[in-house]
């Protein structure tokens, strides 16, 4: 069984301090351990994210709708796949991340009805191709099966620390490329699935996200970890966007960032809403429209009615004008 080639850099080790010093502060927040409504619109942000890395159109309100099982306007594929997606994070907690039953079962729901191989290795070579150069050719099919299994058993044997080994197994699925579809679905989700196996918490992080976020890093970060046969690279990086998405999310419940605020007054999509930026604004203290836009994936002219809405209902004061308006809690 060969071992993964990886270094772990400083920068590594430093974010691995960070992670693990938040994750205690959110724990010792209660706020994960209680919200299941803040549990629900994160695990709902990390499908739509890793979705949209492979170019699914449907907004976050439109995955929240399919997955409440109401009708939807839009590609039958890209709804199929938001199902799915929906059912394989649903069964998180079934998935042993270092048995290769489970792995190809997961990839059975993530891409059921879409494609006729669903659950099962590749039988023939693919690549990964960027305006028609190719930039990676997965390993050859007939190695697949034993490449992903000396994977899994190298990760279940390692004492690496979650956080890398998570980032390493990552990127081994997306070098090994075993499916001829879904590989990226599968790499975020089972790196999903080790850290929440090293801590629950992380089975609600929008880690997604902050990956679609910075997709251009992410497609370099692989890029050149595949070049140099070393995941290094793609460690710091997926170390930082975990980091990124724990610095996002609120230490402290709505009402505790927002004291005057009177939950019954808002509606739905408005609380909804709320409970994306809080994070940001709980950092911050303030936040644009064009940030908005980047943390809910919602647009332009939804965020302008919804912050208008805060600030008539005096959650925010608007300050500044046209495009250097932002939008500060009302104290």
């Amino acid at each position: 069984m060969e071992t993964p080639h990886y270094t772990v850099t400083p920068k590594a080790l430093d974010l691995v301090a960070k992670i693990a010093e938040k994750v205690g502060e959110l724990q010792g927040s209660g706020e994960y351990a209680r919200n299941l409504r803040l549990r629900k619109v994160n695990r709902l942000r990390s499908i739509q994210s890793s979705l949209a890395i492979e170019n699914n159109s449907l907004s976050l309100d439109e995955v929240t709708d399919i997955v409440q099982g109401k009708r939807v306007l839009g590609k039958p594929q890209e709804i199929q796949e938001v199902k799915n997606a929906y059912a394989a994070y649903e069964h998180l907690p079934e998935y042993n991340p270092y048995n290769v039953d489970d792995f190809l079962k997961a990839h059975g729901y993530l891409t059921a009805q879409l494609v006729d191989n669903a659950g099962r290795f590749r039988s023939k070579g693919v690549g990964v191709f960027s305006n028609g150069e190719l930039i990676h050719a997965g390993a050859k099919a007939e190695f697949v099966p034993k490449l992903v299994s000396d994977l899994l058993t190298w990760a279940g044997e390692s004492d690496v620390h979650p956080l890398i080994k998570s980032s390493i197994i990552h990127f081994e699925i997306e070098f090994i490329h075993p499916f001829l579809d879904g590989n990226g679905r599968m790499g975020r989700l089972w790196q999903t699935l080790v850290l929440s196996q090293w801590n629950e918490l992380f089975a609600w992080i929008p880690i997604e996200t902050v990956v679609y976020e910075n997709q251009q890093g992410y497609y370099d970060a692989l890029q050149v970890a595949g070049k140099s046969a070393d995941s290094g690279i793609f460690i710091e990086f997926m170390l930082s966007a975990v980091h990124q998405a724990l610095e996002a999310l609120p230490v402290h419940t709505i009402t505790d960032i927002f004291p005057d605020l009177h939950t019954d007054m808002l509606s739905k999509t408005e609380l909804d809403f709320l409970e994306q930026i809080s994070g940001y604004v709980d950092k911050y203290g303030e936040i644009t429209n064009y940030r908005a836009q980047v943390l809910t994936n919602r647009s332009a002219d939804s965020i302008k009615k919804l912050l208008a809405r805060l600030t008539e209902l005096e959650v925010f004061a608007a300050v500044g004008e046209n495009k250097g308006r932002k939008y500060v809690i009302r104290k």
